[in-house]
């Protein structure tokens, strides 16, 4: 996976250098902070640069905040992609895919989608709609490749399917069933990988699934904490 600066260097390479330099420092205070508590005075401050000059490429905050979603929305797009070009067979592929995920849940900071949900609804509503239409879109993708390659079963109904993984990884990071430790830990990305894949796969696609978990496991036992 690229680090997100790398990401937003390619998202944003023909977007003006003050505005990029502006979400680059917005994304940082607000997956901290949270939105409602970082002023345009802290932006500007932040950044060292005047509200004159912070105006010059954003209206007012609900703008701004426009903004900040708008690049969220483009870098998990390009993160994602990512996995589709590397080559990857589908099991392969969920791995990333998932893995991903696992990721963007574990660092996000509830304040901040409190705070989108409360006070910015309609960009709340932007980002919420891109997250379910992608993840449905990337395992529909997912689902159709695995059937190509004789790994996932010929008769399982992928809308379904994909629909299933949706909900399920929606609902996850917001039931509270879950502790911070088991939340975060690779036994149940294990675990939830396995359990959606199991239930597709053909014989060749357990073997390729067994194969990727005991290289995963092998990686983490080496490597101590696998970096997701």
């Amino acid at each position: 996976m690229k680090f997100v600066s790398e990401v937003f260097s390619h998202y944003f390479c023909f977007m003006n250098e003050d505005l990029r330099n502006i979400l680059l420092k917005v994304r940082e205070l607000y997956t901290k902070y949270g939105i409602k508590s970082i002023t345009m005075d802290d932006v500007a401050r932040e950044l060292s640069i005047s509200k004159k000059t912070l105006y010059q490429h954003v209206t007012d905050k609900d703008d701004l905040v426009g903004k900040f979603i708008d690049s969220e929305i483009e870098l998990r797009r390009e993160e994602i992609c990512n996995c589709f070009k590397a080559g990857f067979n589908a099991i392969e592929e969920l791995f990333e895919i998932s893995r991903y995920m696992n990721k963007l849940m574990r660092e996000q900071n509830p304040a901040t989608e409190y705070d989108l949900k409360k006070y910015y609804p309609q960009h709340y509503q932007t980002i919420a709609k891109a997250r379910w239409e992608g993840i449905y879109n990337y395992i529909l993708a997912n689902l159709k490749k695995g059937k190509k390659e004789g790994l996932y079963r010929v008769d399982m109904n992928e809308e379904i399917i994909a629909k299933l993984y949706v909900s399920r990884s929606e609902s996850m990071h917001v039931s509270g069933l879950y502790s911070d430790e088991e939340f975060n830990s690779n036994k149940i990305f294990i675990e939830l990988v396995t359990y959606h894949v199991r239930g597709i796969a053909t014989e060749k696609g357990i073997i390729v699934l067994e194969r990727k978990i005991e290289a995963f496991e092998t990686k983490t036992l080496k490597n101590k904490k696998y970096e997701f």
